[in-house]
């Protein structure tokens, strides 16, 4: 049994691949229950799996004894119609030991695009979740995602990894703030009422944004938003008007489609050209059309965008990285003696149990043949006996528990069965 990851990220996909195998809540549950229903929907060889999605990564954690990257592989290209040829290249693949320290660094923040972020904490944390309510993750995994959550939980609580707080949403404000200036007397637009949606009214707030307006598809979220926050709400359909009056225009949808196109943009600074307008789309798949940064006086900024702009928010946490990259050391490590002893424990149980038994049919035929000796004596034998298998067994018993955590596990396991006949 093996764990193995395969997966891309913002460091080796651009957003434009990223979009395309972004999955929907629908296709996310859609894999999973497949796979959930038994073996015959699974892949070749693979016992549990978990699919990680986020605006930034699509990672998938499996259990197997073959390597299963090809199979992996070939599950992404037929439920996101993007072929391997396109997002191969892209990948990176982790195996057992490095498979976890990286889901550990994941969870801890140390992997994102904006380091120390919190949402990624949730999103592995529901990923896990997800696929155990639909039968695709079992105990290695679910102890694996487990360990991970409490990695990112210590990291966040013993470290100062998260200080300061520099999210997508808090960094596309302050590029906004660049291009504007004070942001007190200028129109914010906000398209979409989600988390990120959230994050971005919290801190527009934080830097005194007073003009905000909420657009949502679905406008009992945008009311309810903008409820909480003192800010307008507005049905999509008026989402031309409010463009013409924004300043700034940040969406966070999950559309599948571009929300904001072209010849939208383009009606709405028909009324005002020579003020300038902002995106900043921090949606994946992407909200607003590239054709948009081409129009004159517009400042769009996608995802991508954002990461050249990150150092200043980041300085304090970068600091905080051996202290975190310790944690996940020492999480790694304890989960993957865990992991070993899955193998061992049983083994060692085995081969005491087939020793006792040895023990137990010699001593009673030996005492057959002595039936003269009274309880005492039998009794003497029978701890003889017993002190012998222990001693016998003592060392070696060490030396497989010393061996399970240098990593050789199985390799010992499969020797000790077959030489011992464990397993007949």
């Amino acid at each position: 049994m093996r764990i193995w990851c395969l997966g891309l990220n913002h460091r080796t996909a651009p957003v434009e691949l990223r979009e395309r195998l972004s999955y929907s809540p629908l296709a996310l549950r859609a894999v999973l229950t497949r796979f959930g229903d038994g073996q015959t929907s699974r892949p070749n060889g693979i016992t549990e799996f978990v699919l990680l999605s986020t605006c930034n990564r699509l990672e998938l954690y499996a259990v197997a004894q073959a390597e299963p990257f090809s199979a992996l592989a070939q599950l992404v290209s037929g439920t996101t119609d993007v072929s391997r040829a396109e997002f191969g290249p892209h990948l990176y693949q982790h195996i057992q030991a490095d498979a976890v320290t990286h889901l550990c660094r994941v969870a801890a923040g140390l992997d994102s695009m904006i380091l120390g972020e919190p949402q990624i904490l949730g999103q592995v944390s529901d990923a896990y979740h997800l696929a155990l309510e639909h039968g695709a993750a079992g105990p290695v995994l679910s102890a694996l995602f487990r360990a991970a959550t409490h990695t990112g939980k210590r990291a966040r609580a013993e470290t100062g990894i998260s200080r300061n707080p520099a999210t997508i949403s808090s960094v596309a404000v302050k590029m906004a703030e660049n291009v504007v200036g004070d942001l007190a007397a200028r129109q914010v637009l906000i398209v979409g009422a989600g988390e990120m949606a959230e994050l971005a009214v919290e801190a527009l707030r934080a830097r005194g944004a007073g003009q905000i307006t909420v657009i949502n598809r679905t406008h009992a979220r945008a009311e309810n938003l903008a409820h909480r926050w003192g800010a307008r709400a507005l049905t999509f359909e008026r989402l031309g008007e409010a463009l013409a009056e924004a300043d700034i225009v940040i969406t966070s949808t999950d559309a599948p489609h571009f929300v904001i196109t072209a010849d939208l943009a383009r009606a709405a600074l028909a009324p005002r050209p020579q003020r300038p307008l902002v995106f900043i789309d921090i949606a994946v798949p992407r909200d607003v059309d590239p054709d948009v940064r081409r129009l004159p006086n517009v400042h769009d900024h996608d995802i991508d965008d954002l990461e050249a702009h990150l150092n200043g928010a980041l300085a304090e946490r970068q600091e905080e990285i051996p202290r975190v990259e310790a944690i996940v050391a020492e999480e790694t490590q304890a989960f993957l003696k865990w992991l070993h002893n899955l193998d061992i424990v049983p083994l060692i149980a085995d081969l005491r149990a087939k020793a006792d038994a040895i023990r137990r049919a010699e001593v009673e035929k030996t005492l057959r043949r002595l039936p003269h000796l009274g309880e005492a004596e039998r009794q003497r034998i029978e701890t003889m006996t017993e002190a012998l298998v222990n001693k016998l067994l003592h060392d070696p018993t060490l030396r497989l528990k010393a061996e399970a955590s240098n990593g050789r596990a199985t390799e010992y396991a499969a020797v000790i069965r077959h030489l011992f006949a464990l397993n007949e």
